[in-house]
Formats: structure tokens, C-alpha cells, sequence
């Protein structure tokens, strides 16, 4: 009886404005639930009821200031009230879509594609393949891929539902592989057969979608280097890009927090420190298992050095090493002495050169970005 009436009455607040106040209507709505809501017992399941209403409020009025005002709790509270409403899959998936709902309607759409795989991770192996699983799916991945802030698609590749477009939404499925693993290239391909409009994806989205797709490029290109040193002529060539405008996506993805290093205008070369991979399966650990390798092995060339020189010092004895340091510290500090001069002038010569080219707004120079430069 007590659950009829809370119902009703969220059910009148919530689609129903309060005449007696036309600007304040949807106010006193959200007061007067939160009210009751703060009222009933931790645990009971009227909450959820009255807690979708206040969210039904905020959607329909598209009151950013009162969701704002309730975005610190959702983090804390939110799984705190399913476990204490015992609430089954179904009915805490409506939760998450009803707050990514509300989010997206505010414009806070980091917050927004949260919630939606929230809502898909309650989605069982059964009903992955329903129509209403399907079109969650399919909303959270148009969401993830139109969304400059998601670069990491590891979740959305481990979801059965994402999985089951494969068949439903083959040609969706394929942009969020070409995202997920490929390039530019690709994607320009893809374009040539498929309009963004017809996979249900605004053409409003298409700029958001190519500068994404450039930046991850980017970060393969410095993630898979095995020098750790990328040529611009190679990121112009992958972006599709004129080599000025190397630089500018670099500092780009920098900001991204994609990758991190220094650009070098003297060698026209990007040293890579750090990059970040889109997903990490097993062509990426195969590309780990190299890079170790080759360490493995530099490292044996210098302890197989360590290990000669050390034996070499047994057998000759410590006279003999002794005698053999002193000829060649002395020949080197000779060679030191007389090629130092030849560097040192040299050197000086090189920089007066290059504080003159500088002066005159010529001659290369090396610029460091390091970190989410700003």
C-alpha cells in the first residue's frame, strides 16, 4: 500500500508541473522528492522509485545546475544504493541509463558513456543478442566513438552485447575495429563504402571522428617504434598530413595524454618516452616480447664485455692491467688534449653559428614536450 502511494505521488511530480508556480515548478518537484527520498529507510526500495522520478525532473528540464549539484554523490552512493535495494539486473540497468540519460540531456557526456557501460556490464551472456540489448549496445558504442575523451575501447571489445553487433550492426562493428586497432588509412577507406548517417551517427560528428582516429594513428605509430624514434616524414605519410603540420598533432596528442617525448626539429624526429596503446591483446604483448628481447640481448653484450675484461685482469695481474692503464690514459690524455682544443673550437664555432642563425630567425631548433603539455 505504502509503495502504491510513494509510486503515485512520484508519478505525479514527476510528469506532472506544479501550476501554482510556473518557473519554479520543477524546483519544488525536485525539493519535495528529495524530501520523501531522504525520509524513507536506507534500504528501502521505494528509494529507487522516488531517486528515478528526481531524475525524470532534472531530464525534462534540462537542469544542468540541480544534476551537477548531484554528480558528487552518484560515485559514492550509487553502488551503496544497489546493493541495498537488492536490485535485479534489469532494474539497475534502467538506473545507469536513467543518470546517462540525464547526463547526456546536461551536456556531460564523459559522465553520460560511464553510465551506458555501467548499464551494459549488467547485461547477461542470454540476452546479449535482444533487441533492447542490441540498441544499448549500439548506443553506447556510437557514444564511445563520437566522444573525444575515449580512447580506450578494451572495455567496449570485452562486451558480449558490443560483440553481438557484429552480426546485427556489421558495418558499426567495423569502425570501432578500425578505432580500436587500425588507421587513418583505413578509416578513409571505410568512408568510401559507408556514410556516417546511415550507422545512425550525426555528420556533425565527422571532424571529431577524423581528428580522433589521426591521434590514435599517432600513438600506434609511437607505441609500435621499435627505436623509439619516429621520423615526421613517417607520421606525415600515416596522418595524411603536410609535414608542417607534424608538430601541431604531436603537441596534440601530447595533450591528449596519448604519448609523451620531445620533438626534435633538428633531427625531424619524435623521441618517444611514453605512448598508450587503444587495446592490449596479444599482437601488443608479441610487440613487449620483442622490445625485451632486444634488451636481453644488449645486455648480454655488455655483461660478456664485463665477464673478458674481468678475466683478462686475472690472468695478466694487477702489475701488468697497471702498466697497460697507464700507457693508455696517457696516449688518450695526449689525443684528449690535442682533439679538445679541435672541439672545443669547433664547438664554439657551432655555436656562434647557431646563436646567429637563431638572431636572424633561421637554422633548426629542438622543442621539448613532455607530459600533457599545454
Amino acid at each position: 500500500m505504502r509503495d502504491q502511494f510513494f509510486a503515485r505521488i512520484c508519478q505525479y511530480l514527476s510528469e506532472q508541473p506544479i501550476t501554482s508556480s510556473a518557473q519554479h515548478g520543477p524546483s519544488l518537484a525536485i525539493m519535495a522528492l528529495t524530501t520523501i527520498f531522504n525520509i524513507l529507510p536506507l534500504a528501502s526500495e521505494s528509494r529507487y522509485h522516488v531517486f528515478l522520478a528526481i531524475l525524470k525532473v532534472i531530464k525534462s528540464t534540462f537542469s544542468s545546475h540541480a544534476f551537477e549539484a548531484l554528480i558528487p554523490q552518484l560515485e559514492v552512493n550509487v553502488p551503496n544504493w544497489l546493493s541495498a535495494w537488492q536490485l535485479d539486473d534489469e532494474d539497475a540497468r534502467n538506473l545507469h541509463v536513467a543518470i546517462a540519460d540525464v547526463a547526456s540531456a546536461t551536456a556531460h557526456n564523459d559522465l553520460a558513456y560511464k553510465y551506458l557501460l555501467n548499464a551494459l556490464e549488467t547485461i547477461s551472456s542470454a540476452s546479449a543478442s535482444e533487441a533492447e540489448s542490441q540498441a544499448l549496445a549500439k548506443r553506447t558504442l556510437i557514444a564511445a566513438l563520437t566522444n573525444p575523451s575515449v580512447i580506450d575501447f578494451t572495455a567496449l571489445a570485452a562486451s558480449e552485447a558490443i560483440q553481438g553487433l557484429r552480426r546485427s550492426e556489421s558495418n558499426l562493428f567495423d569502425l570501432l575495429e578500425i578505432f580500436s586497432s587500425d588507421d587513418y588509412s583505413s578509416y578513409t577507406d571505410f568512408l568510401e563504402t559507408n556514410s556516417l548517417s546511415a550507422l545512425s551517427i550525426p555528420e556533425s560528428a565527422a571532424e571529431v571522428l577524423s581528428t580522433k582516429i589521426r591521434l590514435l594513428t599517432l600513438a600506434t605509430i609511437a607505441a609500435s617504434s621499435p627505436t623509439r624514434s619516429v621520423p615526421y616524414s613517417a607520421i606525415a605519410s600515416a596522418l595524411q598530413v603536410p609535414s608542417e603540420d607534424v608538430e601541431m598533432w604531436v603537441i596534440d596528442a601530447i595533450r591528449a595524454g596519448l604519448i609523451e617525448g620531445k620533438l626534435s626539429q633538428l633531427k625531424q624526429e619524435f623521441l618517444v618516452q611514453r605512448a598508450t596503446y587503444r587495446v592490449f591483446g596479444e599482437k601488443q604483448w608479441a610487440e613487449i616480447q620483442g622490445r625485451l628481447m632486444v634488451w636481453r640481448r644488449s645486455l648480454e653484450s655488455v655483461l660478456t664485455v664485463v665477464r673478458n675484461e674481468r678475466e683478462k685482469f686475472a690472468r695478466e695481474g694487477m702489475g701488468s692491467y697497471d702498466e697497460q692503464g697507464q700507457a693508455g690514459r696517457g696516449g688518450a690524455n695526449g689525443y684528449a688534449n690535442e682533439s679538445g682544443g679541435q672541439r672545443r673550437q669547433g664547438g664554439r664555432g657551432g655555436r656562434g653559428q647557431h646563436q646567429q642563425q637563431q638572431q636572424q630567425g633561421q637554422g633548426p631548433r629542438e622543442v621539448d614536450f613532455v607530459g600533457g603539455a599545454d
